[in-house]
């Protein structure tokens, strides 16, 4: 497909995402496990790392095919600065997400306070079983222990239908399948799924950002429609995107349109950080690949685009988001971000060539330091998508990562004082 064409299909997409198809949202076809619309099976993939182009006729069924894969192995031994703790999810892990969530294999557990005692963790690519067979989702959440003793692991509590407060949004007909939270086209080269990539609560509610994908392509490469945030009201147990935050991944102003504007791709996967009375939300473009970039706003003004302001360095902020500098240059992946006390600084977590790596600041925008690695490839290949616990704060860094092989999520530790 010429760059033209992808061009023009991205826009079709993010267009009807503005003005609120239905196509973007829910797709026609029903489901009988998945409450929100057609959700795929066990009969094919796109390889969300990788770069197969398996499918059926123009449909996509996910980034994860269940016989394609090794089996979920033991929790992988670390050595250094870092320990494994528990595979969070997966038939090994001490959850049985399979049984209790028909969660066999997922990734991204992208994990957020949602403000009322609980960590609300969002998956990208989910299978498992329900109805008796092998079926995927674009995405699903589960609701942890705000509680737990992290260096015991993350803790979720049975599902229960119409709870809003129990491990996670169930129906009475399936009351072991998490639903997903988002459904996507499922169409390839339009839009074959939507991921996570940060979350947030304000006030009760809740707020996550995504990625609309459009096409994987190459090992840690894809290409998006656009990102946008989503809405819970009910501690995630229903999600609506709200058109007016779509960040089309065009490279093209519209005047009058906030969505389609230059700057937008630089904010495709975006990560919160709440601090002196802004919510800062860190950006990269589709891939693994790009440079980081910051914006920050009001958290009043999170849904309207036009309040958000851009660094475009030196102190110096815009609202316009084509004038945004990188804060930190590429390869940066998918990134998390928060306050350690012990370090009396700010950490960031991103990954490269299957290592972990840390980096810190004195304040959100920077300057930040080099890049220091925690979690050596070779010591377990295939990590990615590192993400923050938001109960980690001290001098022991609490964060999940999805190892590749496995395709599911484990809590890591890091020793902050072994750092060097």
């Amino acid at each position: 497909m010429s760059r033209w064409r992808m061009l023009v299909t991205g826009a079709t997409v993010a267009a009807l995402a503005v003005t609120g198809t239905a196509l973007v949202s829910a797709p026609a076809h029903a489901s009988i496990c998945s409450a929100v619309g057609f959700h795929g099976g066990d009969v094919g993939s796109t390889g969300s790392s990788g770069s197969s182009d398996i499918g059926l006729g123009s449909m996509d069924f996910g980034s994860y095919r269940a016989d394609g894969k090794k089996p979920q192995g033991p929790l992988v031994k670390l050595r250094g600065a870092s320990t494994a703790i528990q595979w969070v999810t997966g038939p090994r892990s001490p959850n049985r997400t399979d049984r209790r969530f028909s969660i066999t294999s997922t990734d991204v557990g992208v994990p957020w306070d949602n403000g009322s005692g609980q960590v609300l963790m969002a998956f990208g690519d989910t299978w498992g079983k329900c109805a008796g067979q092998m079926v995927w989702r674009h995405n699903t959440m589960l609701r942890s222990n705000g509680a737990a003793n992290l260096d015991k692991g993350i803790t979720f509590p049975n599902a229960i239908p119409g709870s809003i407060r129990s491990g996670a949004s169930v129906t009475p007909q399936h009351p072991t399948f998490a639903q997903p939270m988002l459904n996507a086209i499922a169409v390839r080269n339009t839009e074959v799924g939507k991921i996570p990539t940060g979350g947030i609560s304000i006030n009760g509610v809740q707020f996550m950002s995504y990625m609309s994908i459009h096409k994987w392509a190459g090992p840690g490469r894809w290409v998006t429609n656009y990102s946008a945030i989503a809405v819970s009201r009910d501690n995630g147990q229903t999600w609506a995107t709200d058109n007016s935050t779509i960040r089309a991944n065009l490279e093209l102003t519209v005047p009058g349109v906030s969505q389609i504007a230059q700057g937008h791709g630089r904010f495709q996967m975006g990560a919160f950080l709440r601090s002196g009375g802004y919510i800062y939300q860190y950006g990269t473009p589709n891939g693994r690949f790009g440079a980081a970039f910051i914006s920050r706003v009001r958290p009043a003004g999170i849904l309207n685009l036009n309040s958000y302001e851009y660094y475009r360095g030196g102190g110096a902020w815009s609202p316009r988001p084509v004038d945004a500098a990188p804060i930190v240059r590429q390869p940066v992946s998918e990134m998390s971000v928060a306050y350690n006390n012990y370090l009396g600084k700010y950490v960031m977590l991103t990954e490269n060539a299957g290592s972990i790596m840390l980096r810190t600041s004195p304040t959100p925008v920077g300057p930040w330091s080099g890049a220091k690695v925690i979690v050596p490839a070779a010591q377990t290949q295939g990590l990615y998508a590192p993400y923050i616990h938001p109960r980690s704060t001290g001098q022991n860094l609490y964060f999940v990562a999805s190892r590749w092989d496995d395709y599911n999520v484990m809590l890591i530790k890091t020793d902050l004082a072994k750092v060097r």
